[in-house]
């Protein structure tokens, strides 16, 4: 499952340029790791680890007395909001095939339902 979403990430994130996904792997990862799921209500890295992830503070472009140093941060700080857009938008995008497939079905009691107990295949 893990490999499926990391894909994703990476799908949503260089689908203009496929030949550039090794540079925002880490990326993906990190953003993976940190994410609460629902299911489980913590990060996988703070059921691993059992503390809370660390956190990559917000660089202020200009702050850095070494140019390069700020030029990096300043590339991180655009890849991250580019990446946040991307993974806005594939949420989105898998949310709305997911609804496409549900209907809204309400039950009144003493209704008979069939259940079926097998998986569909």
């Amino acid at each position: 499952m893990l490999n499926r979403v990391i894909e994703q990430y990476l799908c949503a994130f260089v689908h203009n340029k496929p030949s550039s996904w090794s540079k925002f792997l880490i990326w993906a990862e990190w953003s993976y790791n940190t994410s609460r799921h629902l299911a489980s209500g913590a990060s996988p890295y703070e059921i691993t680890y059992g503390k809370n992830p660390f956190n990559i503070p917000q660089h202020i472009t200009g702050t850095s007395k070494n140019d390069p140093v700020d030029n990096i941060l300043s590339n991180r700080e655009a890849s991250f909001a580019e990446l946040k857009k991307k993974l806005l938008k594939a949420r989105e995008v898998m949310k709305q095939f997911a609804d496409s497939k549900q209907r809204e079905i309400n039950f009144k009691s003493g209704d008979w339902v069939m259940v079926k107990l097998r998986h569909h295949r």
